[in-house]
């Protein structure tokens, strides 16, 4: 069986251009499946427009989502790091392309992508 396609998908919460994310993700994973989309599960934004990209072409195609949501508060109070480790868990489980959909700046999608890169995964970043 062929392992499947690693995507790495990271954004900003307030990715404005739903239609771009899904072009790229389109590009890059229809020459790729069977494939996995992996994302933050962040309720809007890039990784709601991922999996629900995955979610609508991913019976047809192979396509698979992985989700890996920051546990915000382990103990009951806020844990303003968990989204940098959650990150740096989701490039350390590796990852073949990281897209990168940074709004604003956003300072996670950024980080996750200076991680991808650091680990020497190929990283495409796109910016509105």
């Amino acid at each position: 069986m062929t392992k499947p396609y690693r995507v790495l998908v990271t954004g900003s919460r307030t990715w404005p251009d739903m239609d771009r994310l899904y072009a790229v993700l389109s590009t890059a994973v229809f020459q790729h499946v069977p494939a996995v989309i992996v994302h933050g599960a962040c309720p809007s934004g890039a990784d709601a427009q991922a999996a629900w990209w995955s979610r609508m072409h991913g019976q047809a195609l192979g396509v698979t989502e992985e989700r890996h949501p920051a546990n915000w508060r382990p103990a009951g109070t806020l844990d303003r790091s968990a989204g940098f480790r959650r990150n740096a868990e989701m490039v350390a489980l590796g990852a073949d392309i990281c897209l990168a959909f940074i709004h604003n700046g956003s300072r996670g999608a950024s980080h996750t992508a200076r991680l991808a890169e650091q680990a020497g995964i190929p990283t495409q970043r796109y910016t509105a």
